[in-house]
């Protein structure tokens, strides 16, 4: 009787609500029992982050764990020390965290430290990916932007402790809003747009054309920056926008193409239409469905819109509707420590404060994706792949001028402080390194722009190293563009390993000095993004340590074997 009793306790506190046949069918209610579950030694700190087919959360022992999407435990990392409660993965997989003491770590897919660094403070939010693999840290005070093999390229001290947290926008910059009531958006060489408001946002989203909307506790809305360019929007043509009030304070918002959807604080979702500057539908989520019964539901949410729908979650559950408007479903969660996750797959995933991970599978839709090697493309660039003209009267044309030029930018790079000008010398360093700029092209300062371009780490720059390797016939030049690749440490496309394989399996490459140049970069693009990748990088280094290759060659391919066991 005890153990019955006992089961049925675990049951309720476990799964959704449940309610009867006919309120699902009539309601759209989801009532499962968990797709599957496991025990995580700890109280989650932050919603999951879902990503390369697997869920990273982050414990308050100062843990962070994964789990294949199928439930399988795959790694588990400590921090030896509290952890503040983000977590951000980027598209190859490697998870970023912080300690309480502002220590600053990057974690790789398969779970292994790639580095640290240290931060004034901790995070205040989740770190932000930008289109290249470069970094946006927040802290209370800061932005920091690193790369992603963790060279610091700005750091901007705001003047205010960050409000609203940093987002990334349609045009690879991010938003965020400061406690002074300034909003700002950060370009990714640390160029910045300030708008002063009247009042604190409690929302700022930005649209897809790239229109900044503040939204306040009292339910009425702004054009962020309309004031100060009203004249430049007269010129143009563009009227600034003047939006409806809510009709509820609002928790959360989302833009997708036209169309801003908004959870409000009494549990309704409303799809507000930019071109038609009204409200479209208004329904109800898990939240009001849960007031209705008479539940207290927590105030704070995250939303999600995409291909398949508009998701609301909050810890107390999620839904689904369409963008016209149909509730699809909605489920209730008990126990939640944390805002849950939904995935790609279908699956919502939720560290209880039972200290278990739990994975419902609430729908078949899969979101489409463009994918390269692990997740979606990135839906831009930022010029940094091809030399671009900035000013030709600038450009270093004697010997003297490159080496002061090149002097500038290393001291620059080892102070952290590259900023505005990384746009520029990238630019400068593709042209330096290709042997463009002629009149004696000194192979010392091809070398060096090939090193600081290594440091620098946009991988947007990859294609042209290869292109470089693939070309030229002097060894040292080949070897330090494989360096360069090594050194910027990402290769989400497998441009770079293919490339490698190829030139192995076809023997073009007989020279000691690039094969282990090879081998060396091959371990160290595996060791920061690790499986699929590794895959082919460890095919690369068996047939790099085989008895036929220079000592060299085989020492360096073995080296790198043994640290990626």
């Amino acid at each position: 009787m005890k153990l019955f009793l006992f089961n049925c306790v675990f049951f309720l506190c476990t799964i959704v609500t449940v309610f009867s046949q006919s309120d699902i069918r009539e309601q759209g209610l989801v009532t499962s029992d968990p797709f599957w579950r496991q025990a995580i030694g700890g109280s989650v700190l932050s919603l999951p982050s879902v990503q390369a087919q697997s869920a990273v959360v982050a414990l308050d022992g100062g843990n962070i764990r994964a789990y294949s999407t199928a439930g399988t435990p795959m790694w588990n990392y400590s921090a030896r020390g509290r952890i503040s409660p983000y977590v951000t993965r980027s598209r190859e997989g490697t998870s970023y965290l912080s300690r309480t003491n502002g220590i600053f770590i990057a974690v790789n897919r398969a779970g292994r430290e790639l580095w640290r660094r240290s931060l004034d403070e901790p995070l205040c939010a989740r770190v932000i990916v930008g289109w290249d693999g470069r970094l946006f840290v927040p802290t209370e005070k800061k932005i920091y932007c690193f790369t992603a093999s963790g060279t610091l390229l700005w750091t901007k001290t705001l003047e205010s402790p960050i409000a609203i947290a940093p987002k990334l926008d349609k045009s690879g910059k991010i938003f965020l809003a400061i406690k002074n009531n300034d909003v700002l958006r950060i370009d990714p060489f640390g160029n910045t747009q300030a708008w002063s408001l009247v009042d604190t946002p409690a929302i700022v989203i930005s649209t897809d054309q790239l229109r900044m909307l503040a939204f306040y506790a009292d339910g009425s809305m702004e054009e962020i920056g309309a004031s100060q360019d009203w004249f430049l929007s007269a010129q143009s043509g563009v009227q600034p926008l003047v939006l409806p009030r809510l009709p509820a304070n609002p928790l959360s918002a989302v833009c997708r193409g036209d169309n801003i959807a908004v959870t409000m604080n009494d549990g309704r979702i409303t799809i507000l239409s930019i071109e038609e500057k009204k409200f479209v539908w208004t329904g109800d989520t898990h939240i009001r469905e849960m007031a209705k019964i008479g539940g207290k539901p927590e105030m704070e949410a995250e939303m999600l819109f995409d291909e398949r729908g508009i998701y609301v979650l909050s810890k107390n559950g999620a839904s689904c509707f369409s963008p016209g408007g149909k509730r699809f479903w909605f489920t209730f969660i008990n126990n939640a420590a944390s805002v849950p996750a939904f995935g790609n797959d279908g699956v919502l995933y939720s560290g209880g404060r039972d200290w278990i991970l739990y994975a419902y599978k609430i729908e078949d839709r899969v979101l489409p994706e463009k994918n390269a090697l692990y997740g979606p493309l990135p839906e831009g660039s930022y010029g940094l792949g091809r030399p671009q003209i900035f000013n030709a009267l600038e450009i270093p044309l004697n010997e003297n001028e490159r080496k002061v030029k090149l002097e500038i930018i290393g001291k620059a790079v080892s102070e952290g402080n590259i900023g505005a000008n990384e746009a520029e010398w990238t630019s400068f360093l593709l042209n330096v390194s290709a042997g463009v700029i002629v009149d004696d092209e000194l192979l010392q300062f091809r070398i060096a722009a090939m090193n600081l371009l290594g440091k620098i780490g946009s991988y947007e720059t990859v294609p042209w190293l290869i292109n470089i390797f693939q070309r030229s016939n002097e060894p040292t030049i080949k070897s330090t563009a494989i360096k360069a690749i090594g050194d910027i440490g990402v290769d989400p496309n497998g441009t770079a390993i293919q490339t490698f394989l190829h030139s192995i399996i076809q023997n073009s490459v007989k020279d000691d000095q690039v094969l282990t140049a090879i081998a060396a970069a091959t371990g160290a693009l595996c060791r920061f993004s690790g499986p699929p990748l590794s895959e082919t990088g460890i095919k690369i280094l068996n047939l790099l340590a085989a008895g036929s290759q220079p000592p060299a060659t085989r020492r360096q391919a073995s080296k790198e074997l043994t640290s990626m066991r």
